[in-house]
């Protein structure tokens, strides 16, 4: 009996000693929110005391590399909260309540201080910073009852990394002050911080790996901190890519479960750019949608067919050439009629599946639907899917296709729209010199293409819309949502196009002028231009970009979301730039 509670009382101490890795990343956390409070307690009181313009920006930016140091668990747990306090400085179109909602939180401070502070607005400044409080009085709150685990904090360590790639460097989410770098290197301490948790008392290579990049990271954050001439390419593959690699590698080691769940980018991707890095199947999100060979084959005999339009005259292919990777190279495509035109410039369909919404305008959310709407509509092809399956029915090739591609059940509806979609998502793979290159090839980009890089992920802003590596607007890590935006287009004759785009559909006024970012993977064979094909070169379209868009032409938009001021990219920059936009081409166009 006295070897039995010695036993008894020895688990005991044993077990108290041994605190699960995921309650001291909960600690951790909840003090990292208890100085992010203190941090803007100080902004506000600098603001009240009327502090000078560079104690306030001080402050901002400790505050906001404070957040940096919390975001990692923050954005993962509790998305909506953190967008309330690190997003985007650009109200925002609820579309359940059909209601806009203003936006809030560090970028809107930002706004008020850089470059210059108005103290006639500190009122209003003073007003933001409180909502930023009561903000981060709401984290902290549903901080203390929240539960990690072991698998979720190494995935929240790896989509950390990913987020310094896509929104941190490029200046995302620190648009005016460009405080990036410094931020990134918050981040990454972050990381560090949280991964020491699991890495006590191990010796074993992979652990020691992890440290080193980290360490590397560090030292070339601090000494590297120049917005403008940061290298991004280096810093990805040197540091980023083999940090997500070894943390997951880590994760492996302590054999912790990766998370098993169906999301646009794998969570057993471990780096943002490997092959198969993204899931076309998790963009379409319903079973029956599943892509397989035989829909796929089906799709492509069906999209080369002009039995979907109502004279059998027109087919998909009509408009999408595969040699253009699936445009037409025209302005706009001629109507059904053989006389107008349609409203819109064709888009690519090489690479769309990466994205949650379709059309220029977003109005519909699967490939499905939009193949529906091409289908119905009276100036691209006039037909009807009902008689679609009349006539499919009535063909013996086809009546064996389907059967093949949909074994349970007859030709209807569906089977159309699905084999069609399943044929589109078959044409998104990323094969470029650019991921190339990102996956280890260093010598593939030459010097010009690798500042071509540099300059699109940084000085001229183009991904803080067009997102690495997508370079569409689905915005990382969660690649859950696509955006759209105002960028002022003009028409041929230089005035502000009439096309109000979004604004059709939802009527809401942050949407006048708006349409889709997007992709511009393989742009290089898409030209014309811009939602109303404007522009026929990328020489036209980086001076547009250059010169501010809309604004710069002088026109009166109150919404555009295209920053307001000028790049002042210089010659050889746009040059550079256009360079690396040419790398995006897949091999397969490359070759031809």
């Amino acid at each position: 009996m006295k070897k039995f509670f010695l036993f008894l009382i020895l688990f005991l101490v044993f077990s108290c000693q041994i605190e699960p890795k995921h309650k001291k990343i909960n600690e951790l956390f909840k003090t990292d929110i208890s100085l992010l409070i203190q941090e803007v307690s100080k902004l506000k009181d600098l603001v009240q005391s009327d502090a000078t313009l560079s104690q306030i920006q001080k402050g901002f930016l400790a505050a906001h590399q404070s957040y940096k140091q919390v975001e990692i668990i923050s954005e993962y747990y509790f998305p909506a909260v953190s967008k309330a306090i690190n997003g985007p400085a650009l109200p925002e179109f609820e579309e359940d309540d059909a209601k806009t909602v203003p936006p809030e939180g560090f970028q809107v401070i930002e706004e008020f201080i850089f470059p210059e502070y108005d103290k006639e607005s500190k009122n209003e400044l003073l007003k933001e910073i409180g909502i930023l409080s009561a903000n981060l009085k709401r984290l902290d709150k549903v901080s203390q009852t929240n539960e990690l685990t072991d698998s979720h904090v190494f995935d929240a360590m790896r989509l950390e990394v990913f987020r310094i790639i896509t929104l941190g460097i490029t200046g995302f989410d620190s648009p005016i002050a460009q405080n990036s770098v410094p931020e990134a290197l918050s981040s990454i301490e972050s990381i560090e911080k949280y991964y020491k948790v699991y890495a006590e008392n191990l010796d074993d290579i992979t652990f020691k790996t992890v440290l080193k990049t980290i360490e590397y990271g560090k030292i070339y954050l601090k000494n590297h901190n120049d917005f403008n001439t940061f290298n991004r390419a280096f810093f990805i593959t040197k540091i980023a890519n083999p940090l997500s690699a070894s943390i997951c590698k880590t994760q492996i080691a302590l054999k912790i479960p990766v998370i098993k769940e169906m999301r646009g980018l794998r969570t057993t991707a471990q780096t943002l750019f490997e092959e198969n890095a993204f899931d076309a199947e998790a963009f379409s999100a319903f079973p029956d949608y599943e892509t397989t060979p035989e829909k796929i084959e089906l799709g492509k005999l069906l999209f080369n067919d002009p039995i979907l339009s109502s004279n059998n005259s027109r087919s998909c292919a009509f408009c999408h050439h595969p040699e253009s990777a699936f445009t037409d190279g025209l302005e706009k495509a001629i109507s059904f009629d053989g006389k107008s035109l349609v409203k819109r410039n064709t888009p690519t369909l090489s690479n769309i599946a990466f994205q949650r919404v379709f059309f220029l305008d977003s109005r519909v959310n699967y490939l499905e639907d939009q193949a529906l709407a091409v289908i119905a509509n009276k100036n691209e092809m006039h037909g009807s899917l009902k008689e679609s399956v009349f006539k499919l029915s009535k063909n013996k090739i086809y009546v064996t296709r389907f059967k093949e591609a949909f074994p349970e059940k007859k030709i209807d509806e569906f089977a159309i729209k699905n084999a069609l979609a399943s044929y589109i998502r078959s044409l998104s793979h990323y094969d470029s010199k650019f991921d190339e290159y990102m996956r280890g090839n260093e010598i593939i980009l030459n010097s010009d293409e690798k500042k071509g890089f540099n300059l699109f992920a940084g000085k001229a802003k183009c991904a803080t819309c067009h997102f690495i590596p997508l370079t569409n607007g689905t915005v990382p890590p969660h690649f859950e949502k696509s955006e759209s935006e105002v960028l002022g287009v003009p028409d041929k004759n230089k005035k502000l196009d009439t096309d109000l785009g979004k604004f059709e559909l939802t009527k809401a006024d942050i949407h006048r002028y708006s349409f889709k970012t997007p992709t511009i993977r393989n742009i290089d064979l898409t030209a014309p231009y811009m939602h109303n094909g404007v522009y026929k070169t990328l020489e036209e379209v980086i001076d547009f970009y250059n010169d501010a868009g809309g604004k710069g032409l002088g026109f009166k938009l109150s919404n555009q979301t295209l920053p307001e001021d000028k790049l002042n990219l210089t010659n050889l920059e746009k040059k550079q730039l256009i360079l690396f936009i040419k790398t995006l081409t897949d091999k397969k166009y490359s070759k031809n």
